[in-house]
């Protein structure tokens, strides 16, 4: 099972790095448009915990012997649509997707693909990811723990100061006002 679980996680850590260089790269187009950044100052707790995430997933699936919890189906299957879902809203924000938030003034802000029906799909598949990918190897704590960590101390946190960089520089509160 250590295989199987290596394989996977290591997929899981390439996917996030593949992301990143594209994160960097959409920052470098943004900012070259006249694009600034915003919440500078919570960005590290937002990589700390992701990096602390993976790491905790593999040091509680260690300890319970990288085994599939009795539920790993279920959430093999929430985790691989969470990535339909991820691609997706890469693909609609295009050169606008970040990890960080990077405003480009007087932009408007996408709102087709999920964002049709949701502000922050990004977010939303993020919080699901938190609890479905250690939940196939029975990482029960960190499912719980991190769950906690990114709703009280990220999410409030960070969507805050998303919807505030974006409501002043761009078209964000005529694009959600029927909220």
């Amino acid at each position: 099972m250590g295989v199987v679980f290596t394989a996977f996680f290591l997929l899981v850590v390439f996917q996030r790095l593949a992301e990143l260089v594209v994160a960097r790269k959409n920052e470098k187009w943004m900012k070259d448009n006249g694009a600034f950044e915003a919440g500078q100052e919570h960005y590290k707790f937002i990589v700390f915990l992701h990096v602390a995430f993976l790491a905790a997933v593999f040091v509680e699936g260690a300890i319970r012997g990288f085994t599939l919890s009795s539920i790993w189906v279920v959430m093999l299957a929430i985790f691989l649509v969470a990535q339909i879902f991820r691609v997706w809203t890469m693909k609609s924000l295009g050169k606008f997707w970040n990890t960080k938030i990077i405003v480009l003034p007087e932009a408007n802000v996408v709102s087709s693909g999920p964002y049709r029906f949701i502000r922050h799909p990004n977010y939303v598949i993020v919080a699901v990811e938190i609890i479905a990918f250690p939940l196939i190897f029975s990482s029960y704590l960190t499912a719980l723990l991190f769950t906690l960590l990114n709703a009280f101390l990220i999410l409030k946190i960070r969507i805050p100061a998303e919807e505030y960089a974006l409501s002043k520089a761009t078209n964000y509160r005529d694009s959600f006002s029927k909220d």
